[in-house]
C-alpha cells in the first residue's frame, strides 16, 4: 500500500489526513451518530481483525476440549463478544499510554486520542464502561476461567509499555493475545497441565510472528521514535524467523492433538492451515506495507482453519 494513501475522514467531524494510515471511517462507522463514531474508532471496532486473532486461541481450546455441541455453541458466542470487548479495552489503554506517540506516527496520528478527539479523561470512562461489560461477560464462565480473566489484565497492562523497555514487544503481545488458549480449554473443562501449556506456547509463537510482518508498516517511524520491535531486531532476516516460529506453532499443536487423541483426519488436515502460513512466509515483503498488513489479515484465515480441523479431528 503507498505512503500516499489517504484518511477518508468525514469533513465536518475530522478534516483528512494525508499519509499511509488504516483506519476507516467509512463503511457502518460512518453511519454512526457523530458522536459515536470517536469512540469506536478509539477500540478499534473499524478493524475488527484485532477481534478475530484475539478469539481464535481460545476457539482452538474450545473446539479441542468441549464436552458436546451445546457447551461449545455456548462458550464460542462468550469468547467472541468477550474477545470484541477486551480487545476494545486493550486498544484505549494502549493509546492512553501512546497519544504522544502515535501523534507523532503516520499510521496512528489519527487515532481519537492522539488527534484530540477524545480527551483521556473520557477514553478512561470509556474504558471503565467496556470493564465492566467484559466482568459481566467473565462472570458466566467457571471460576478457574473467571481468575484467568482476572490475571490477564496484567499482560494487558504491560503491552504498552513493552516497546518502551524492551526490542521484543511482540512477546509481550504473544503473552496477551494467546491467553484464550488458556481460558478456552479451562472454560471448556480442561486442567491446566501439558497439553493446555504447549497450545498456549504454540500460539505465543504464532502471534509473535504475525506481529513482526505486522510491525514492518512502522519500522521507519519506530526507529526515528527509539521504539522497540522485532520488525527492526530481525530486519532482512524476518523470513526465516517467521519460518522457525511458524513451524514451532504448527508443530506443538501436533502434540496436543495427539495428547487429547483426535484422529488423524486432524494430522492430514494440517496441512490447510500449514500451507498458509507458508505462504506468508514465502510471499512476505517488509517494504511493502501495504501487503505486510494484507498477510497480517490473512491469519484470520489460518486460524479458523485450525479450528475447522481440529472439529474435523474430533468426529
Amino acid at each position: 500500500m503507498a505512503r500516499c494513501a489517504v484518511l477518508h475522514a468525514d469533513v465536518q467531524e475530522n478534516p483528512p489526513l494525508d499519509g499511509y494510515t488504516d483506519i476507516r471511517t467509512g463503511g457502518w462507522i460512518a453511519r454512526l451518530p457523530a458522536s459515536w463514531r470517536p469512540y469506536a474508532l478509539l477500540m478499534r471496532a473499524d478493524r475488527p481483525i484485532g477481534t478475530w486473532l484475539l478469539f481464535l486461541p481460545g476457539l482452538w481450546g474450545i473446539a479441542l476440549w468441549a464436552p458436546g455441541w451445546g457447551t461449545g455453541i455456548w462458550l464460542t458466542l462468550l469468547f467472541f463478544v468477550g474477545a470484541f470487548v477486551m480487545r476494545g479495552a486493550g486498544c484505549v489503554v494502549n493509546d492512553l499510554w501512546d497519544r504522544d506517540i502515535d501523534g507523532r506516527v503516520e499510521r496512528t496520528r489519527g487515532r481519537p486520542l492522539a488527534s484530540g478527539a477524545v480527551t483521556p479523561r473520557q477514553a478512561v470512562a470509556f474504558l471503565a464502561a467496556l470493564c465492566l461489560t467484559g466482568l459481566l461477560i467473565l462472570l458466566q464462565l467457571n471460576t478457574a476461567s473467571i481468575w484467568l480473566g482476572v490475571i490477564s489484565l496484567v499482560p494487558v497492562v504491560l503491552y504498552p509499555l513493552a516497546k518502551r523497555v524492551t526490542d521484543y514487544p511482540q512477546a509481550v503481545l504473544g503473552l496477551t493475545f494467546g491467553w484464550g488458549a488458556l481460558m478456552g480449554p479451562v472454560a471448556a473443562g480442561a486442567p491446566l497441565g501439558w497439553p493446555v501449556a504447549l497450545l498456549y506456547l504454540g500460539t505465543i509463537c504464532w502471534v509473535f510472528a504475525y506481529d513482526t510482518i505486522y510491525a514492518h508498516q512502522d519500522r521507519e517511524d519506530d526507529a526515528m521514535l527509539g521504539i522497540g520491535s522485532t520488525a527492526l531486531t530481525f530486519g532482512d532476516n524476518t523470513r526465516p524467523m517467521l519460518a522457525v516460529c511458524y513451524s514451532v506453532t504448527v508443530g506443538l499443536v501436533a502434540v496436543v492433538g495427539w495428547q487429547v487423541g483426535l484422529s488423524a483426519w486432524f494430522f492430514a488436515g494440517l496441512a490447510l492451515p500449514a500451507a498458509l502460513l507458508l505462504r506468508q512466509v514465502v510471499t512476505l515483503d517488509i517494504d511493502d506495507p501495504g501487503h505486510c498488513l494484507v498477510l497480517f489479515k490473512s491469519n484470520r484465515e489460518v486460524g479458523l482453519a485450525l479450528a475447522l480441523v481440529i472439529l474435523l479431528g474430533r468426529l
